[in-house]
């Protein structure tokens, strides 16, 4: 990699340094354990020696305990899967993450979080219980995971125990699981729709198509389906020719997700503007999707295939010198977190460790405030929400930063409350009225900012930001080709070639 761009000095989520420091922790402790049980072994058992302890405590006769009745008793039987026990151990049950969990704040019937992971996860490989179906109701925000304070793995263990539910309970004919299917496998049908995006645009407009869908899948007919772009990402990328900037030096892997290839390509063309401004080189590997609506719809088999391909192009990519860039806040999240968390083949690792957010690594490389300064958009205001899986990365403050820099932009940052869709978990039917639930606290706090624009970097936030306000919702990166290009976003002003 060129000398020009160090790695970020800490790691996103749970990241490869923190797994090693959760290591050494447990070998510490184990070292410190045997010490105490040796001590405790070679402890003199006269009278005097036991009068710190309560009568109910006293041993009641002089027997002295051997060495072999301090043998560990095994409690949870080998596993050939990946072994959870230990971070499942450090779960003290505080509770923090089912208060900071937002469907556990609406729905009662939800077990939340803990039950979920660690006591879920121990009942199963205790006594070999089945999933409770409950873990279908888990949203995946992963609000959990930065929540605690153990740093146990949460929503690593609400992934497996999704996988395993649907694998092993849930009847594959069901309407559920055809449904989940469709959902979690959007780039598939995505292709065709683009194929004849107005016809599709009508046909998924009409009431009689959203009544059908919500009667006979079980997908809400409550919101309106985003529409097809009349042109693909991928196809103006070809159409223009590629790269305009060839540097070996400043060289980065575009991952645009199905999003921003399908229905906002508006994104993708800004985020390749903003980084040739700034000298870079932007390469777009082949792709899958990132697998973000796999895992929550536990469907691991096809998030792993997604992944093998992600992984090797991407890898290829690394080999070249290049950076992995995504600019959706959910696909970054998957890169870097779920990708090591839970599939162990070859350059996971590597991916994980060199995939950024967009404004993060412009933030990080680029003096992205300075080079800001004296820019201007016309006057506009701004409702910010930032994803929880922006927030899970530890990236909730940097937008409001970078937009505060330009002139004639007021942002307000409208919380730390959760958009309530999470994906494809809002356009469940049965999960609407909670996934609008969720959402009141953030359309509250969207009215009393009264701006005029909702902004965001995930584009089921951005869905559900509309819908709930009836806002426009722009794309960071479109604020900052506004500014830094001086032309007004595509989305507003219509289609540009380059």
């Amino acid at each position: 990699m060129p000398a020009s761009r160090s790695r970020r000095a800490t790691s996103p989520g749970r990241g490869p340094e923190r797994r090693r420091n959760n290591e050494r922790d447990r070998l510490e402790t184990g070292v410190s354990t045997a010490r105490l049980e040796r001590s405790f072994r070679q402890r003199p058992t006269d009278s005097g020696d036991l009068d710190f302890m309560s009568d109910a405590e006293r041993p009641t006769d002089d027997h002295v305990p051997g060495d072999d009745e301090f043998e560990p008793i095994q409690v949870f039987p080998e596993a050939e899967d990946m072994d959870l026990r230990p971070d499942a151990d450090n779960c003290y049950k505080c509770s923090t993450c089912d208060t900071n969990c937002p469907v556990a704040e609406v729905d009662d019937e939800f077990p939340g979080p803990k039950f979920q992971g660690p006591e879920q996860w121990r009942l199963k490989r205790q006594d070999d219980h089945d999933i409770d179906d409950s873990v279908m109701k888990c949203s995946n925000c992963m609000r959990c995971d930065s929540a605690c304070p153990s740093e146990v793995p949460l929503s690593q263990m609400h992934n497996t125990a999704r996988g395993e539910y649907v694998e092993e309970n849930m009847d594959k004919l069901s309407r559920e699981y055809i449904r989940n299917r469709i959902l979690a496998n959007y780039r598939r049908l995505a292709p065709i729709a683009a194929t004849f995006p107005r016809t599709a645009n009508f046909v998924m407009g009409l009431s009689v198509t959203k009544w059908l869908g919500e009667k006979t899948l079980g997908i809400t007919g409550e919101r309106e389906f985003p529409e097809f772009a009349t042109e693909t990402f991928r196809k103006w990328w070809t159409k223009r020719g590629g790269a305009k900037v060839e540097n070996p030096d400043k060289r980065i892997a575009y991952f645009h997700g199905c999003y921003s290839n399908y229905n906002t390509p508006e994104v993708g063309k800004a985020l390749v503007r903003v980084y040739e401004h700034f000298g870079y080189e932007v390469m777009v590997p082949d792709q899958s999707c990132s697998g973000t609506p796999m895992f929550a719809n536990g469907m691991l088999d096809d998030a792993r295939r997604a992944a093998e391909t992600n992984v090797s192009e991407l890898g290829a990519a690394l080999e070249d010198g290049a950076d992995i860039i995504a600019s959706c806040s959910s696909c970054s999240m998957s890169l870097r977190q779920e990708y090591p968390e839970l599939f162990d083949f070859e350059g996971t690792e590597d991916v994980a460790e060199n995939t950024w957010d967009a404004i993060e690594y412009l933030r990080v490389h680029e003096d992205l405030e300075t080079e800001l300064e004296g820019t201007s958009v016309e006057g506009e205001d701004f409702a910010y929400h930032a994803p929880c899986h922006s927030r899970n990365q530890g990236l909730d403050g940097q937008t409001i930063e970078v937009v505060d820099a330009i002139d004639g932009i007021d942002a307000h940052d409208v919380g730390d409350s959760c958009s309530g869709i999470s994906g494809t978990y809002g356009w469940k039917a049965e999960n609407y009225e909670t996934s609008m639930k969720i959402g009141e606290e953030m359309f509250d706090h969207m009215e009393e900012a009264e701006a005029e624009t909702g902004l965001t970097e995930c584009p089921t936030c951005s869905m559900q930001m509309g819908h709930g306000t009836g806002y426009e919702i722009k794309h960071t990166l479109e604020v900052l080709e506004s500014a830094l290009l001086g032309t007004a976003p595509e989305s507003a002003q219509g289609t540009r070639e380059t």
